[in-house]
């Protein structure tokens, strides 16, 4: 086991090839513990130098509604308005300031996502 810091990017596609071929691995051998240094090595760098750039607002919105069971009726009710949740998730409308308040607030959508620029589709926005 030769474990080095990742400071460049062929260290850090040398450490990915590397978890690649240890994936496989039992936890509590030589392999599994590479493995788990290695993954922990992977993800300090690739949080430093290979940052995520919010989604745009629907996505946001959409993913936290798949991932935490939440319905169309849901945000209706979140925003008080079932025109507005259905005009919000066709694309149709923006969101507004408190809109994207209460979706941050309560359902935790990050705010960075809220606030981030609409992407375009087929000729309208896509953040409703």
């Amino acid at each position: 086991m030769d474990i080095r810091p990742i400071k460049t990017e062929a260290d850090h596609a040398a450490a990915l090839t590397r978890i690649e071929a240890l994936m496989d691995a039992e936890a509590n051998t030589p392999d599994g513990d590479e493995l788990d240094v290695l993954t922990t090595l992977v993800e300090a760098y690739e949080e430093k130098h290979v940052p995520i750039s919010p989604s745009d607002p629907l996505s946001a919105i959409r993913h936290t509604m798949a991932a935490k069971g939440f319905t169309q009726a849901d945000l209706a009710d979140l925003l008080k308005s079932r025109p507005r949740a259905s005009e919000i998730l066709n694309g149709s409308r923006e969101l507004s300031k408190s809109a994207m308040w209460l979706l941050h607030s309560e359902w935790q959508v990050p705010a960075e996502s809220l606030i981030a620029p609409p992407r375009k589709e087929k000729g309208r926005t896509a953040t409703g």
